[in-house]
């Protein structure tokens, strides 16, 4: 197999090398640090939030945590041993709390903002998976994974120890959705726990419940909070008993002390995140309207304590909310919601009516915070160019400051060009919008290779964001002129540019990306006798889909693809996405399974193509690989399959996600090739 080394050698002029800037390599990028999960302490006076840096011997990545003041960029570390995270300070940021594994399981932990006095809180037999503390900061909730009919510590410990004694590994199920993502269905559910920091024994709050609480979110995190009396919890819980065909996560509350549940949401779609107003007179969440359709567009909505009376206060916004934090003045929502490749933040009074920008501009900005006086706001920016960094703004206006600098050197070494935006007419002359990133050194007037990327979901977008998984800066520094299409199904166009993919995989998506290819074949830098495309999940669909019905590009790869719409139906875990975007099981709908399944046409697969999936893949089970590099084989047509046996949907380690580069670039720079 040809290294990368030399397949950057072919692609790369030898005047290029000559630059003073180094090439930004995979590995060169496992040099950044990952700054993340940004926590203000309420006083405003100083931000804590964590580092990720990549061992690749030890083929592991450690999170450490650190702090800086809020006023200034001057990070120092306070907690390196072990893996450390979810930094939040307590109420009187006096304390940060964070999770670490330094005593052999993640549990929570209590430290000085200047690192000292580093104290375990709790020691649950089950670990601690997330938490949050109470606004009065007298407890905090955290989540476990239990035996539910465990009434304490000590019988779920009992439980572990004879799990772990049995010679007997085998599993049994009597319903679906037992499987999820990279992990097998346990006996075992998730609980909210409220913690002291007496001491005392962690208190189950929903003994005995067969449940996740709460449930895996399909906006991601935050599920419950504390009241600001602290006496009554809010949970996102999905209780249907058909989990695998349901996205009906609904708002529940109840006593801290105990007490019956109460729902308080309506939708018959999913409604998370849910978080009390800091006067505790209102609950507001994120809602979808559709049951069954994890891609609806995400609203904001606010109910009324008192009345029960719920508003939706972006109904006129056809955008997804993507997240939301309280302002203090508990009168207005900052919210973030994605447009057209980018993420920017807006205000909105709880009453409606019109949003005011507070963050915009050409990047992706995230976790916003409010400190407790309102005249602080920090949250995290990325781009196309740089990683996540976390920023200061102030209520006084002027500039915004960074806190975090940590990889502003490294980053001045290499020549990171920003994203490029274009739009051509797509299916039924729809604008279709893209990205793209010329490779360093760029010659406009010499020919170069060109690599379409094409993003997974279906229902999802390339934007102004830093990717470790699919680096467009790696594949541009290998020398190629590298395109992003937001094809139909893509989110932040609207809704119904996001819907026009329901039913409809392998048309208007792809009319809208060989109109881009069209557009940029006309560009005289674009040589069209060097045309590669690459994809993962959807993206890797929309490869296979390709490889029967093009022949345009020299060179294909699949990453955890749907080959097979019919087995995929019966193999895949969450069938409310399947059921939706087909219409049904395979034996419902059989004639759309069929007109869509790249498998269909297998016969006229021509193009040589790389197969990439890992053995953990539930989303998309790496059967559908198989029988795609089968398929190829048997016809005869060059391809290659790379399997990973410890890996999912997503390749995480660092050494397999060096091979998954090299291997990507050998395979598109050999049929790329100037010949």
């Amino acid at each position: 197999m040809r290294v990368l080394a030399v397949v950057l050698l072919a692609l790369f002029p030898v005047s290029a090398f000559a630059q003073s800037k180094e090439p930004f390599t995979a590995k060169a990028m496992m040099r950044l640090k990952r700054v993340a999960e940004p926590s203000l302490s309420p006083d405003g006076q100083h931000v804590a939030f964590t580092v990720a840096t990549v061992d690749v011997e030890a083929n592991s990545t450690q999170r450490h945590l650190y702090i800086t003041p809020a006023s200034t960029a001057a990070p120092k570390a306070i907690a390196t041993e072990g893996s450390n995270s979810h930094p939040r300070f307590s109420p009187d940021s006096k304390t940060i709390a964070f999770l670490s594994s330094r005593s052999g399981s993640s549990q929570i932990w209590l430290i000085n903002p200047d690192g000292t006095g580093a104290r375990q809180l709790t020691k649950l037999s089950t670990g601690i998976e997330e938490f949050e503390w109470a606004p009065d900061g007298k407890l905090m909730l955290a989540v476990s994974a239990v035996f539910p009919e465990c009434p304490d510590d000590a019988c779920n410990a009992k439980k572990i120890a004879e799990e772990e004694k049995s010679k007997v590994k085998a599993r049994i199920y009597t319903s679906l959705l037992y499987r999820h993502w990279t992990e097998w269905q346990t006996p075992r559910r998730k609980h909210i726990f409220a913690v002291t920091l007496d001491g005392a024994a962690p208190r189950d709050l929903m003994p005995g419940l067969n449940f996740d609480v709460p449930s895996f979110a399909l906006g991601g995190g935050g599920e419950y909070a504390v009241s600001p009396d602290g006496k009554e919890v809010v949970y996102a819980a999905n209780l249907d008993a058909d989990q695998a065909l349901s996205t009906n996560a609904e708002i529940y509350t109840v006593p801290i002390e105990g007490g019956e549940a109460k729902k308080i949401s309506t939708s018959p779609g999913a409604d998370t995140a849910p978080k009390y107003s800091p006067d505790g007179k209102y609950i507001a969440w994120r809602m979808q309207v559709r049951a069954g359709y994890e891609s609806d567009r995400w609203r904001l909505v606010v109910m009324n304590r008192e009345t029960g009376q719920i508003d939706t206060l972006t109904e006129n916004l056809d955008r997804h909310v993507d997240s939301f934090t309280w302002h203090p003045d508990s009168k207005r929502i900052a919210f973030t919601f994605g447009d057209r490749g980018r993420q920017s933040a807006h205000l909105i009074p709880i009453t409606g009516g019109g949003t005011r920008a507070i963050i915009q501009g050409a990047s992706t900005v995230g976790d916003l915070q409010f400190s407790s006086d309102g005249r602080t706001l920090v949250y995290s920016e990325v781009t196309g160019a740089s990683p996540s960094e976390i920023f200061r703004a102030s209520s006084a206006g002027g500039s915004p400051v960074p806190l975090t600098k940590l990889n502003a050197d490294l980053l001045a070494s290499f020549d990171l060009r920003p994203l490029e935006d274009f739009i051509v007419a797509g299916a039924e002359s729809a604008p279709v919008h893209s990205f793209l990133l010329k490779p360093p050194a760029f010659d406009p007037q010499k020919k170069y290779p060109v690599l379409f990327l094409i993003h997974g979901g279906p229902q999802g977008a390339w934007g102004e964001t830093f990717s470790y998984r699919w680096n467009p800066q790696v594949f541009a520094t290998a020398g190629f002129v590298v395109v992003m299409p937001n094809p139909r199904g893509s989110t932040g166009y609207g809704t119904k540019f996001t819907d026009d993919i329901n039913g409809d995989w392998g048309g208007r998506v792809y009319e809208d990306i060989m109109a881009v290819v069209d557009h940029i074949a006309a560009q005289p830098y674009a040589d069209t006798e060097r045309f590669a495309a690459a994809g993962g999940s959807y993206g890797g669909y929309m490869v296979n889909w390709i490889l029967g019905h093009s022949q345009r590009f020299k060179a294909l790869v699949s990453h955890a693809g749907v080959y097979d719409l019919r087995s995929m139906g019966g193999e895949t875990e969450e069938l409310w996405f399947s059921t939706w975007e087909m219409k049904g099981f395979p034996w419902q709908t059989p004639d759309l399974h069929e007109k869509w399944s790249p498998s269909t046409y297998a016969a006229d697969f021509k193009t040589p193509t790389l197969v990439i999936h890992g053995e953990l893949d539930f989303r998309v089970p790496y059967g559908q690989g198989l029988q795609l590099f089968t398929a190829l084989q048997a016809n005869k047509v060059p391809s290659k399959l790379l399997i990973y046996p410890d890996e999912g949907h997503w390749i995480l380690k660092p050494q397999n996600s060096l091979l998954w580069y090299q291997t990507f670039l050998d395979w598109v720079g050999e049929w790329t090739a100037k010949k």
